[in-house]
Order: C-alpha cells, then sequence, then structure tokens
C-alpha cells in the first residue's frame, strides 16, 4: 500500500460546486509536490458548514485504487 498526505482548505462556496454536481474531482499537490486527483464523494464525512479543511492521508493500493482516507488535524 502506498499514501499521500496533502492540505486541503476548500471553501463552503466551491464544495457547493462539488455537492450540485458541477465538479467530481479534487486536484490538489500533496506535501512532498506529488500531483493528486481524488474523487470528492470519499470527503463527505469530512464536510462542515464551512467547507473541508485540515491534513488528510489518502491510502491507496499498488493498481492506485482507492483505500481509505484519514485527517490526521
Amino acid at each position: 500500500m502506498k499514501s499521500v498526505v496533502f492540505d486541503l482548505n476548500i471553501p463552503r462556496e466551491e464544495w457547493l460546486k462539488i455537492y450540485r454536481g458541477e465538479a467530481k474531482d479534487v486536484f490538489t499537490i500533496s506535501r512532498d509536490g506529488k500531483r493528486v486527483r481524488f474523487p470528492a464523494a470519499i470527503l463527505h464525512k469530512y464536510v462542515t458548514h464551512f467547507g473541508v479543511t485540515g491534513v488528510y492521508e489518502i491510502t491507496f493500493d499498488d493498481f492506485g485504487k482507492f483505500q481509505t482516507i484519514v485527517k490526521l488535524d
């Protein structure tokens, strides 16, 4: 298994675009400089009234398939 750690700050207004179906994926840069793209749906349990913020770690298998996401802070 492999993992990436990254910071997110998706304000409420931006998250609403995802909620409305205008966007489906999140694009970000990991702390070690890798480009990361993943389905926004995996963040649903971390959404607050203010959007999604924090440090997260995504774990995926050797084929790049999503396994878990954990909020680190």
